[in-house]
C-alpha cells in the first residue's frame, strides 16, 4: 500500500510544529518548505517514522536578484516500497538568507550525504553546520570563488592562475 503524503505532512506537523511552512505539488511531485531550523529533525523524523532511507540528492539553487532569501537548499529524499508503485519520493526545500548561509548537517541521518553536502558547499559557499569533513569536493582546496554561484565570473581567471600557480611552487618544492 502506497504512502500517503498527507499522513507525513500531518505527523511533521504534529510531532515538530512550525517545521513545515508551505506544501507544494506540482506534476505529481511533492515538496516540503522546511524551517531552516529544523531540517535535521525533519530529516530523522522522515527516516525513522517512515522509511525514507536514501537521500537521492542534494542542491542548492542561487536566485540572487530574483528573491529574497537568496538560496534554496534542495533534498530529494526516497522511500522504498515493497513494489514499485509504493515508491515515494519527497523534495524538501529551504531558504538561507545571503548574509548567513548556514544549515545543519544531515549526514548523521544519512550518510550519503557527506559527498552531496560538500559539493553544494563547494559550488554554492553553503555552510553544512556539524558536517564531519567539510571541504571542497571539485575544485582545488585553495580556490576562493565558488562557481555556481550567480555572481561568480567566468571571465576572471585571477582565482585559477593564483591555485594553480600555488599547485606549481607545491610541486616543485
Amino acid at each position: 500500500m502506497s504512502l500517503d503524503l498527507q499522513t507525513v505532512v500531518d505527523s511533521l506537523n504534529t510531532n515538530l510544529p512550525d517545521s513545515v511552512l508551505d506544501v507544494k505539488t506540482f506534476r505529481g511531485e511533492t515538496t516540503l518548505i522546511i524551517d531552516k531550523k529544523r531540517v535535521r529533525e525533519v530529516c530523522s523524523h522522515l527516516k525513522n517514522d517512515f522509511g525514507f532511507k536514501f537521500i537521492a540528492d542534494i542542491t542548492a539553487v542561487d536566485y540572487l536578484g530574483v528573491k529574497i532569501p537568496r538560496f534554496e537548499v534542495v533534498y530529494h529524499v526516497h522511500r522504498f516500497g515493497p513494489s514499485f508503485d509504493d515508491n515515494v519520493r519527497i523534495r524538501l526545500k529551504t531558504e538561507l538568507p545571503e548574509e548567513e548561509p548556514r544549515i545543519d548537517s544531515v549526514v548523521p541521518v544519512w550518510s550519503g550525504a557527506n559527498w552531496l553536502e560538500r559539493e553544494v558547499y563547494d559550488m554554492f559557499g553553503i555552510v553544512f553546520l556539524g558536517h564531519p569533513d567539510l571541504r571542497r569536493i571539485l575544485m582545488p582546496e585553495d580556490y576562493e570563488p565558488h562557481p555556481l554561484r550567480k555572481d561568480f565570473d567566468v571571465r576572471d581567471r585571477e582565482a585559477s592562475k593564483r591555485s594553480f600557480k600555488r599547485a606549481l611552487e607545491e610541486g616543485s618544492e
